[in-house]
């Protein structure tokens, strides 16, 4: 079977543990800035779940603020 390329390749929403590896940080400091509302974040069903390409983006200075979107 062949990988999805283009648009239809999503790739899968990072949990605080992801988004903390990836920024080298502990989890409580991605929890602390997702709640304030300076790293992009969503809830979903009260979870708390992140865009990777916005982390990326964020992380780059790109986004230098964001707010946590509630999804239900």
């Amino acid at each position: 079977m062949n990988a999805p390329t283009g648009a239809a390749h999503l790739e899968a929403l990072w949990t605080a543990g992801e988004v903390a590896a990836y920024l080298r940080v502990s989890r409580s400091w991605v929890y602390q800035h997702a709640e304030d509302g300076t790293l992009p974040s969503m809830k979903i069903v009260g979870l708390l779940r992140f865009d990777p390409d916005a982390v990326r983006r964020w992380a780059r200075g790109e986004l230098p603020s964001a707010k946590v979107l509630p999804l239900r």
